[in-house]
């Protein structure tokens, strides 16, 4: 009979201190990793750096378990991370201004208004300089867009009473139209 020390398992591998091959995190990986997102849509600097982030410390978990979080090897992931998002940049495959742009455009389809817009972008992390070049709010096209979704919404006729009209003035600034958009349109 054969002597068995360990069964080669990558429990054991963990457990005696070696990493498991499959489950280590490296630039290449978070790379293939990147481009699978973009592939899907785009992203900002900021979301890339979130999710891949998060998928280096799950690998990571993967290799070592839960426990052996480090700092050093969070701090790992994050400068591969950004090492990762800064040749994406480069090579022009990750950029805000054609995110915000696009971003824009398509909420501003869907019935949104410059203020909730902003705000969404804000939280994906948009540069403010960025916003403000693709979310001029004293535009003309805005006061389209806040009378085309009351339409839509309300209809035609305009509100004769003040319950009405709050109702439909809080439902687009929900929407994020500001008040002035929100006054000119219900004023007629």
């Amino acid at each position: 009979m054969k002597a068995t020390q360990g069964s080669g398992s990558p429990q054991d591998e963990v457990a005696s201190g070696a990493r498991p091959a499959a489950a280590t995190v490296s630039a290449q990986g978070l790379r293939k990793k990147a481009m699978d997102l973009l592939a899907r849509r785009e992203h900002t600097a900021a979301e890339l750096r979130r999710k891949l982030q998060a998928y280096g410390r799950k690998q990571q978990d993967k290799s070592y378990g839960a426990e052996a979080e480090t700092d050093t090897a969070a701090d790992d992931i994050a400068e591969m991370t950004a090492r990762v998002i800064a040749s994406l940049q480069a090579e022009g495959l990750v950029s805000d201004e054609r995110f915000t742009e696009a971003y824009v455009r398509y909420r501003m389809t869907r019935g949104y208004g410059p203020q909730r817009i902003q705000a969404e972008l804000r939280e994906r992390g948009v540069d403010d300089k960025i916003q403000s070049h693709y979310l001029d709010t004293g535009d003309s096209q805005w006061l389209e867009q806040v009378a085309q979704v009351r339409c839509k919404r309300f209809g035609e006729v305009l509100p004769d009473d003040y319950k009405e009209r709050a109702r439909q003035a809080r439902f687009l600034q929900y929407r994020g139209f500001t008040a002035d958009q929100i006054r000119e349109v219900l004023d007629g």
